[in-house]
């Protein structure tokens, strides 16, 4: 009456069958007892097969047979090819997820040092805790002794009693250290009291012997020829009433005085790092030079303008030059003479830097010298310039040219300024090394083995020949890991790998070894940027990020 449903019926009855034969009869019998999960889909019907086993996968090809009724009224039985999946049983060990809560961060390790400041205990306390080797982060030390993070709690509250005694002790001893840096402080005063009553014996300061070489023995011979400069030059003008001769000694008295800032610039700049500071004070004389061109600016621009200004709408005759003629000559001589210097020491600087003398003082890579050459220069020109003016008003009779002059040195210490300004700025803001320097550095990564590839390379100059390093590095995990494997003995190996029979142990042993080949890319890490500190000595800071 229903040909489609007997069909479907007698497929049906041909499927469970070849399952049955497949799967075995218990597996059968098991899957009627478990439910019917699996769906099958034949012709137009859906039928739902029994899941024998919750990790079941199905592979192999049923051929199923089915009665087709065909127009003629007869039956013929023809093979239907229908890829029905088979079923073999393979388990798959999952892990439970886990739940990495608060507990978890009690493995974090501490060091003695934070132990005792952070939670008031003694290092004989310390001594009952379990100790732990670990790979220093630092230099001079390969490992250091830390503690687990749990265990200096626990041993805290044992000896304070609970966390509101731990609080009230860390707030005493607080106090009790701001105490001692007062009493501290008072007693260095009182130190350097008797120090400058009895005489100081000890050895010469690091600021000190700076300033008997390079940039600070520069600067110090150009405070002392300007400083006399200035003082010459003043009397000239009181003596001739000039307005260039005034120009001439407020240019002298603004490079004194600038000398000076540059002078207590480099003296900060050898300063050792401390935690306030981490990257030293080298910038300082990038600060200094800065604010010695502004002074530049204001103090010798600003008055010779004015000063140039007030001459050409108030001229006022002049006495004799002569002594003002001979004053400009030994000034020209002696500013002359730390020009020499001061050129001399840019270019040994050069050499050692293998850059040219020109790019070497537009890149203000010495900010000290390079102050002083500038500011030496200006004045050999500004006298030169004094000179003419005052030339040509002792011609001429005329005191307007004299007022000129003043404007012109007004002028060229105002290019100077703007030029100071502009170079230390920039050297403030983080720039970057030479890109020779750079790419060299980069090669040095990526000729390592270890190194795929290295991305996001910045290197700014820090001052004093000094630079920061930074890149993102795609390591290659298998040279690590062969890194690791090569001290490791291949025989207990693989005798833990043969005694690894559960999902627990599996994961033991993976964790084991996981967390030695994260240590072994640390030391791959130390290797590489003391490799970088050893080949390129101006390289003082190095952060490799790993990719």
């Amino acid at each position: 009456m229903f040909p489609g449903l007997a069909a479907a019926a007698a497929a049906h009855r041909c499927s469970w069958a070849a399952l049955c034969r497949l799967g075995g009869g218990r597996a059968a019998t098991r899957g009627r007892s478990q439910g019917w999960k699996n769906v099958m889909t034949f012709e137009s019907f859906t039928y739902v097969v029994p899941d024998i086993h919750p990790h079941v996968s199905i592979l192999n090809q049923v051929k199923l047979y089915s009665t087709n009724v065909q127009k003629g009224g007869q039956g013929s039985q023809t093979p239907k090819a229908d890829k029905v999946p088979s079923l073999t049983q393979t388990v798959k060990a999952v892990l439970k997820k886990r739940d990495y809560g608060s507990k978890y961060t009690k493995n974090n390790f501490i060091t003695g040092v934070r132990a005792i400041n952070e939670f008031c205990l003694k290092s004989s306390d310390l001594e009952q805790l379990r100790k732990i080797r670990r790979r220093s982060p630092h230099d001079d030390t390969e490992s250091f002794t830390v503690f687990l993070r749990s265990d200096v709690e626990a041993k805290a509250l044992e000896v304070w009693g609970s966390l509101e005694a731990l609080a009230r002790e860390k707030k005493l001893r607080k106090e009790a250290e701001i105490e001692y840096r007062e009493r501290l402080f008072r007693n260095q005063r009182i130190l350097r009291e008797y120090g400058d009553f009895l005489g100081n014996t000890k050895p010469r300061s690091r600021a000190v012997s700076v300033f008997l070489k390079g940039p600070g023995k520069v600067v110090m011979v150009a405070i002392c020829i300007n400083g006399l400069n200035c003082f010459f030059k003043f009397l000239a003008w009181i003596y001739t009433g000039s307005a260039s001769m005034f120009s001439e000694a407020i240019h002298s008295l603004s490079d004194t005085c600038n000398q000076g800032l540059l002078a207590l610039g480099i003296s900060k700049s050898v300063q050792t790092p401390d935690p306030s500071h981490p990257y030293g004070f080298s910038n300082m004389r990038y600060i200094s030079s800065l604010i010695s061109g502004v002074g530049i600016f204001m103090m010798g621009a600003g008055l010779s303008w004015y000063h140039g200004i007030m001459g050409l709408l108030h001229p006022q005759p002049m006495e004799s030059l002569l002594w003002a003629y001979c004053i400009l000559a030994g000034s020209l001589v002696s500013e002359g003479a730390t020009l020499l210097v001061a050129i001399n020491e840019l270019r040994r600087s050069a050499q050692a830097k293998g850059t040219s003398f020109y790019k070497y003082v537009m890149e203000s890579r010495d900010p000290s010298t390079n102050v002083i050459l500038l500011e030496d220069t200006a004045a050999v020109l500004g006298v030169i310039i004094a000179a003419t003016c005052m030339g040509l008003t002792s011609i001429t009779g005329n005191p307007l040219y004299d007022s000129l002059g003043s404007l012109g040195v007004g002028t060229l210490l105002g290019v100077v300024s703007a030029f100071l300004i502009y170079t230390n700025t920039e050297a403030l803001l983080g720039r970057s090394i030479q890109p020779e320097q750079v790419q060299r550095l980069t090669e040095l990564l990526e000729s390592d083995p270890s190194v795929r590839a290295i991305h996001d390379v910045k290197a700014t100059d820090l001052g004093l020949g000094k630079v920061r390093f930074k890149a993102e590095v795609d390591f290659d995990g298998r040279v690590v890991t062969r890194s690791y494997l090569e001290k490791q003995d291949f025989d207990q190996m693989m005798q833990e790998i043969q005694e690894v029979k559960t999902p627990e142990q599996l994961e033991a042993f993976m964790l084991k070894h996981g967390e030695n080949i994260i240590d072994t890319l640390g030391a791959e890490v130390d290797r590489l940027e003391k490799e970088l500190k050893k080949r390129n000595p101006e390289v003082r800071h190095v952060d490799l990020e790993i990719l």
